[in-house]
């Protein structure tokens, strides 16, 4: 992480003044939460509509900041404190950060896109650390606060960081971007998230193109070949001229494709077209993951990586929480929890995935609703409904005021003996926990507002006084 003087960190934040602080005063990482202040920290307080870390500038010094940021506005900072005063506190971060970021000698990966950006993020950083020192993205640190604070959490001497960059609007990617000057980009997909702020998919497409912005030189952009809006749009983005393009997806007509896949209980098997392929496992579930492997792979070529290792990267692979988490309960049945986010496309992909599981005794599907989807969220939900398979899914159990419209599309395949709604979790929770039997297989998706863990995390304590 950054260990600097407090002298160097008000030039790298372009200060406006400073008091109380000399340059024999180290500063050692950044917070935005005096909760989690470690000594040695700069206390960055940010302004919001709802909240002023102002308010808590003395509370981050008594855990141990060694200096905090003020914003000139917020009227007179704490008398003999070490502070920098800047004119706005979110925008010295970035500042600190990108001058952070042009004193390391670390190559970066930048992710982006609707759906798989974290289980991409993970794949590749697991590949890479076979052969590098490598950094990730920490949870959800991957927006215009975020990212600052993953680029100065970055030790001096890691060699790679794969970063995962998020937006809500235009604009956004393209300052994390520039911000991090990636060598190498992917973009995973172009989805339906974020359609209630940007309106299209043209526009997502747009957005999520904007990647490119930062993009060094000569440098490497891995993009969705089966997504024809990331062709059509890109030229329309600032990108270096002599950048290599390379293209992933299930069709023949990309640079690199699957072959063959073969799913077992536990993960994916596959090869894919490149001349003498190995075979390849990843611990997870669902040819979609096959299709996300398939970016990290090229992009570790790319960065040097040997293809022995790769394969040993994929197979150790640690994904972050609610990415298919399989949890498997005392009595033998199958959890799949899969309910960090959620739009069409990750419905889609997660519908296919349980269709394609065998072996099971029963499949019961639980959806929650799919947040931010503007005018059109209620067809995206019927839409959902319509694709349940009543060969494949035996039980829908739906959860939100949203998912009404899931299951009512469903009752007319399923039937409404296998349909459940719900707008009450502890019902559903106490239902589901009833209905599940040795030998199931569950899966859960809906967007993160919709909180499926907290069903889950019943189901489970359900289960063990059974």
């Amino acid at each position: 992480m950054i260990n600097r003087s407090f002298l160097q960190i008000n030039q790298m934040a372009e200060g406006i003044a400073v008091t109380g602080g000399s340059d024999s005063l180290r500063i050692q990482g950044v917070s935005t939460d005096s909760r989690s202040i470690q000594p040695g920290n700069l206390f960055v307080p940010i302004v919001g509509e709802k909240y002023n870390g102002h308010l808590y500038v003395e509370e981050a010094f008594s855990r141990g900041a060694a200096a905090a940021l003020w914003q000139q506005d917020q009227g007179e900072p704490p008398a003999g404190r070490p502070v920098i005063q800047v004119d706005d506190t979110i925008a010295a971060l970035q500042r600190l950060a990108q001058a952070y970021r042009r004193e390391l000698p670390v190559r970066i990966v930048g992710i982006t896109g609707s759906n798989g950006k974290t289980t991409t993020k993970d794949l590749t950083a697991a590949i890479l650390s076979t052969t590098y020192r490598v950094h990730k993205t920490k949870g959800n640190l991957n927006n215009h606060i975020g990212m600052p604070i993953t680029l100065l959490q970055i030790a001096e001497d890691t060699e790679m960081a794969v970063l995962e960059m998020g937006m809500s609007g235009r604009g956004e990617i393209e300052l994390l971007s520039r911000l991090a000057s990636p060598e190498a980009v992917i973009i995973t997909n172009i989805g339906d998230a974020h359609l209630l702020q940007l309106g299209t998919r043209e526009e997502i497409a747009r957005a999520k193109t904007e990647i490119l912005s930062g993009l060094r030189a000569d440098g490497f952009f891995v993009y969705n070949g089966d997504e024809p809006l990331i062709e059509r749009i890109y030229p329309e983005v600032p990108h270096p001229a002599s950048m290599l393009r390379y293209r992933f997806g299930m069709s023949e007509s990309n640079d690199i494709y699957p072959t063959a896949i073969l799913q077992d209980t536990d993960g994916m098997h596959f090869h894919i077209n490149w001349p003498e392929s190995p075979g390849y496992y990843i611990p997870l579930l669902g040819e979609h993951n096959v299709i996300n492997s398939l970016a990290a792979i090229a992009v570790s070529k790319y960065m040097g990586v040997q293809d022995k290792d790769i394969i040993e990267g994929l197979k150790k692979l640690e994904m972050s929480g609610m990415r298919i988490e399989t949890v498997r309960l005392a009595s033998g049945a199958l959890l799949l929890n899969d309910a960090y986010n959620a739009n069409p496309a990750a419905m889609k992909a997660a519908i296919r995935l349980l269709h394609s599981l065998k072996g099971h005794r029963r499949k019961i599907i639980v959806l929650g609703d799919m947040l931010e989807l503007g005018p059109e969220e209620e067809e995206y939900h019927r839409e959902v409904g319509r694709l349940l398979d009543p060969e494949e899914i035996d039980e829908l159990f739906a959860f939100g005021p949203l998912s009404y419209y899931i299951a009512d599309e469903a009752e007319r395949t399923l039937g409404t003996s296998r349909v459940r709604w719900f707008n009450d979790r502890q019902r559903l929770s106490e239902e589901l926990a009833a209905f599940i039997r040795p030998g199931d297989a569950v899966l859960f998706k809906a967007s993160r507002g919709m909180k499926l863990e907290e069903i889950i995390q019943a189901v489970q304590k359900n289960n063990r006084q059974t």
